[in-house]
């Protein structure tokens, strides 16, 4: 059964780049970025691991830790990371997981065999500090990855979970947010003092950011 929303995301104990770790005791008290990419030595792979890589002071400020995965070995993953840095002038450190025998891609359902049955697609799994899964998304082998959208979901899921409120249609960091409709206008002036603009009595932007 396809992991949902909402769903604990599975426990697995499993050999990494950065040695063996027991996801949920690795993962505790921060978001992760799971991420699987279809295998090592590959060009849109390579780009996407060094943008990772790229990206580690904004993944630390989120405290959100990027986890990456493909059925390779941990010898091949340490090989092409010296492939990733050289190219995409950085300095991979986050770890890698070696799921040779294929069994947390299954566990995700990470294996899509009309694209490959042994190599797994790129899946994304924005998981919080709960073990909880709070978004998926699935690309096909030949796409790579958009990591603004990446990093814009996660902050999003984040000023959600602290204010209570939605983010409307391509929300960006700074931009107003929207109260949920289930808040009464006498709750929402009590919990936003700095006021609120109200479009519909359904549709309300507030800016937290005050």
């Amino acid at each position: 059964m396809a992991l949902r929303i909402g769903d604990t995301a599975p426990n697995f104990t499993i050999a990494t780049t950065a040695g063996e770790i027991n996801f949920h005791d690795w993962a505790k008290g921060k978001w992760v970025f799971f991420f699987s990419h279809p295998a090592d030595y590959t060009p849109v792979c390579t780009t996407e691991m060094g943008r990772t890589a790229q990206l580690a002071p904004e993944f630390e400020a989120r405290n959100c830790a990027p986890l990456g995965l493909s059925t390779d070995t941990v010898e091949e993953h340490l090989g092409w990371t010296k492939d990733v840095n050289a190219t995409q002038n950085t300095s991979l450190k986050f770890p890698i997981v070696a799921d040779v025998d294929r069994k947390i891609a299954e566990l995700y359902d990470m294996i899509h065999p009309s694209e490959s049955s042994t190599a797994t697609v790129r899946s994304i799994f924005i998981i919080d500090p709960e073990h909880k899964i709070r978004l998926t998304m699935t690309y096909p082998m030949a796409v790579g990855r958009n990591f603004d959208e990446i990093l814009r979901v996660i902050d999003a899921l984040q000023i959600g979970d602290k204010h209570g409120i939605a983010t409307p249609v391509e929300w960006q960091a700074g931009d107003k947010v929207i109260i949920p409709p289930t808040v009464s206008n006498a709750d929402a002036s009590q919990k936003f003092p700095q006021g609120f603009d109200e479009i519909l009595p359904y549709l309300r932007y507030v800016d937290v950011s005050k």
